[in-house]
């Protein structure tokens, strides 16, 4: 793939002689899978390794606020490798079974392979390998497809919202074509990175004109398309109700060409409602694969969520829609000992009471009273 200015990998830490234990010890904190105030488990855990993306989406990292001159955070700042992997240790003690790395985007991490080999080596609970996966632009996945598989990384997604070369330029709004993004996902296939899943950020007026060009496109080719409601994470994105295209019409719009079927969730707490493409008889042709929507505005899933968030700097998140995180970063250079942090996130946890999308618009959330919630670009979707 010819490299195309202004896109460039930012040298964040060169971490490519780091050693990479041949096998990780166990941790020394408990190994009982815990639960939040609402009983709720710790399953996943999205880990954002750069605050960098070199796409501008306007749901995302507007250009207007994101622009040339914002104030990105230090190297100094970002958790390295080591102890990213030792705090990932300890959740994977408390219950995780399945880490994202999220940015930004994460492909602009320095050796994020070196990472990502480090993290493959951890083992739940039960002895098992992590649900090691990525989520990407996809700008530089044609590259880096077969490092990343080589590494241990088992699946990616790709967001990708539309067909349509002069959609996709204007919503990524620094004129990538798509081209690109469609040659990472080839290259990721070939390398094993699957299965794949594409996720589409719809916007009313914007956008939603390439739900069927995409359902086409995708439709038996291995791929899960996934439709996403537009979402009012952070504050800079000039969110509005207006522009929200519910799931139910997402699904009434494909049902017009394709028949569909609802199937069953394939995990506990999972945040895509799955459809499979139906045959002549009406039953899901598993041949032809499925769709899936996420609809975080109108149909909330709060209460089953098992998701926590890391961002780059080590502040975890106990919601997508919080407005305050806690500071693992400073536990972990105050040469706390494992027993410590394990005990920390213990309590973290338990306390955790989010569910912001159940409570939107209420007076028990936090809308309207001047919490300022923080951006998806630096926790990760």
């Amino acid at each position: 793939m010819t490299e195309r200015a202004p896109f460039r990998i930012f040298p964040l830490q060169d971490q490519r002689t780091a050693a990479i234990p041949p096998s990780v010890p166990r941790p020394l904190g408990g190994t009982e899978v815990v639960g939040d105030a609402l009983g709720r488990p710790l399953r996943d855990l999205r880990i954002s390794v750069t605050d960098r993306c070199n796409f501008r989406c306007s749901y995302c990292m507007p250009k207007e606020v994101f622009g040339k001159d914002y104030p990105y955070l230090p190297h100094a700042s970002l958790l390295s490798f080591e102890e990213i992997t030792r705090i990932s240790r300890q959740f994977v003690a408390l219950g995780v079974q399945k880490i994202r790395l999220t940015g930004g985007e994460p492909l602009l991490r320095k050796n994020i392979e070196v990472l990502i080999e480090q993290l493959a080596a951890l083992r739940t609970i039960e002895g098992k390998p992590l649900d090691l996966t990525l989520t990407t632009n996809g700008s530089l996945l044609a590259r880096k497809a077969r490092a990343l598989k080589a590494a241990g990384l088992q699946r990616v997604t790709v967001s990708l919202d539309g067909l349509d070369d002069a959609v996709f330029r204007q919503m990524n709004d620094v004129d990538f074509p798509v081209a690109d993004v469609l040659e990472g996902l080839q290259a990721a296939q070939e390398a094993g990175l699957g299965p794949i899943k594409v996720n589409m950020v719809v916007k009313r007026g914007t956008n939603d004109h390439e739900i069927l060009p995409m359902v086409r496109h995708f439709k038996g080719s291995g791929t899960v398309l996934r439709f996403i409601e537009y979402m009012d994470v952070g504050a800079t994105n000039g969110w509005r109700m207006d522009e929200v295209l519910p799931s139910s019409e997402v699904i009434q719009r494909i049902q017009q060409e394709f028949p569909l079927i609802a199937l069953d969730p394939s995990t506990p707490g999972e945040t895509a409602q799955r459809w499979g493409f139906a045959d002549a008889s009406g039953a899901h042709d598993p041949s032809v694969g499925e769709i899936g929507v996420i609809s975080s505005v109108t149909q909330a899933f709060c209460g089953d969520c098992n998701r926590a968030r890391l961002s780059t700097e080590g502040q975890l998140y106990l919601c997508l829609f919080a407005s305050q995180g806690h500071d693992l970063r400073s536990l972990l250079r105050a040469d706390a000992s494992d027993a410590d942090i394990a005990g920390r996130l213990q309590d973290i946890w338990q306390g955790r009471s989010d569910r912001y999308s159940e409570l939107r618009g209420s007076r028990a959330s936090d809308v309207g009273t001047g919490a300022r919630r923080i951006e998806m670009s630096y926790i990760g979707g």
